[in-house]
């Protein structure tokens, strides 16, 4: 029996492409299943969004946040349910999976905040009349949710998105359907009239149909380098549409005179292999001094690497990695490795792969004989670089060559280090002494270069949601006393 998986104009509706699968990556178990959108129900989205649009618009802000704040209040209620329904698409464990849940209602009140700091209202006085600064939402905007934090990532574009006054038709990721249905279920549930949320699933083609739709007004996208670079050659010459692009990176961590071994230890870890190493944030590179005191931090590293618990979602001990989210992103992870090695990568610990499956076991290799040839790629997954450097100004050096600009840091004792680091180092995400893979979500995301077009998320979501409009304004229209010189009233 088909399923009923696109939501349409306020009304759930089976799909007329092909047939669709996501699978739990752990065993390849089929846990949701439908048919793709076609071009004409990609057209049904788009003009229910652009019917609703003045309409959600007019309601104004107090009445559009009651409706968002309906949508948190239900992720609390249904954050079990949501954790879980990650976990079985992604194959994180629970543990995270419950974090992003929570981080989900938690970006209600930031992106309220937000809104009102960054696009509210300013009045001004003028001579004879009131100058007022106002922001007005683009329209119809696409969003594209990426698989590897399948509601809260998506979730960070929706929220400031339909609290500016925008409609939008909501694209999951095609290996995470199942957790996009049930987020726009809920928003169904906090009381959006028909048209102003549509949720279209598919696949490339139905993510190139939304893209190229002739009333998308804004694009909002998270996901590889890759695809966001061609949506940016896709929406090149388009200069009225607003494109905000989260991408990836190739993310150097630098270690510099830390007495504290296994505090760096910790921190590199949690940078380079929570979530599998599935996080654009996660570092990619380590810098390590060369000498003794690196020697020791790097056995250190080694000795907790291997001990790390790597195991499926809702095992009763929570295992530190799940899987990743599929056996072909796996099988990529094992092939990057062995290319590491013919370029003449020294192993430290290999990463392996358990076959059908999304599970590998965290990956470390030395690549300093050819650091300065080292491909500047975005492997996404637990296989971590290491760079041995003889100055600071050499590891920075380094570290800055890549197209990518998104997270950054040093782990270093000095505050001087830090600010030296801190002035040269090009990243949109820059941290001292804590793990790379997060900012608060009370501040901007993002980054440059192949990373982002510099429209940071998060906190700052608030601002390629709407765009700002002057206005001057006056009560009545009256002859002014002193005239402009040449003219006779």
């Amino acid at each position: 029996m088909s399923q009923a998986i696109q939501f349409i104009n306020g009304q759930w509706t089976t799909g007329l492409g092909n047939n669709v699968n996501s699978v739990n990556p752990a065993n390849n178990d089929v846990i949701w299943s439908g048919q793709t959108a076609t071009q004409d129900q990609v057209d049904a989205a788009m003009k229910g969004a652009r019917a609703a649009s003045f309409a959600w618009a007019q309601i104004g802000f107090e009445a559009r946040k009651a409706i968002v704040e309906k949508f948190g209040a239900l992720l609390v209620e249904n954050k079990e349910e949501m954790a879980h329904a990650i976990a079985l698409e992604t194959g994180k464990p629970l543990w995270e999976t419950r974090t992003e849940a929570a981080g989900m209602a938690g970006k209600i009140a930031i992106s309220i905040k937000a809104h009102n700091e960054r696009t509210g209202t300013v009045e001004n006085p003028a001579p004879g009349a009131k100058a007022f600064i106002r922001h007005k939402p683009h329209g119809v905007v696409a969003v594209f949710g990426p698989y590897n934090f399948p509601g809260h990532l998506p979730n960070g574009h929706i929220v400031p998105a339909l609290l500016a006054g925008n409609t939008i038709v909501f694209k999951p990721s095609e290996l995470t359907p199942r957790v996009g249905e049930l987020t726009v279920k809920l928003w169904e549930q906090a009381g959006l009239p028909a048209g102003v949320m549509n949720l279209l699933q598919g696949e490339v083609e139905t993510g190139v149909a939304i893209a190229n739709h002739v009333e998308i007004d804004g694009l909002f996208f998270t996901g590889s380098s890759n695809t966001g670079h061609l949506l940016h050659k896709q929406f090149a010459g388009q200069p009225g549409k607003i494109l905000a692009l989260e991408m990836g990176g190739n993310n150097p961590l630098i270690v510099k005179d830390v007495a504290n071994v296994d505090g760096a230890v910790h921190d590199i870890i949690q940078s380079a292999y929570v979530t599998t190493g599935q996080r654009c944030v996660c570092a990619r590179k380590l810098f390590v001094a060369n000498g003794a005191q690196g020697d020791a931090l790097i056995e250190r590293l080694v000795e907790v690497t291997k001990d790390i618990k790597v195991g499926n979602f809702d095992d009763a001990e929570q295992p530190f990695m799940g899987s990743m989210i599929s056996e072909k992103a796996a099988l990529g992870m094992v092939a990057a490795q062995k290319m590491l090695v013919e370029k003449g990568a020294k192993v430290l610990i290999e990463l392996t792969h358990k076959a059908g499956t999304g599970f590998v076991t965290p990956g470390l290799v030395d690549v300093t004989s050819f650091a300065r040839e080292l491909p500047d790629e975005e492997h996404f997954g637990p296989l971590l670089q290491i760079i041995r450097y003889g100055s600071f100004d050499e590891a920075i050096e380094l570290a800055n060559n890549t197209s990518f600009g998104l997270s950054a840091g040093l782990l270093a004792d000095s505050r001087d280090d830090y600010d030296y680091f801190f002035a040269r180092i090009r990243a949109g995400i820059v941290n001292w002494n804590k793990q790379i893979t997060g900012a608060s979500g009370a501040a901007p995301f993002g980054g440059v270069g192949g990373s982002g077009n510099h429209r940071a998320s998060a906190y700052y979501a608030a601002d390629y949601c709407a765009y700002p409009v002057a206005s001057m304004e006056a009560d009545e229209v009256v002859l002014p006393a002193t005239l402009t010189p040449g003219l006779k009233f």
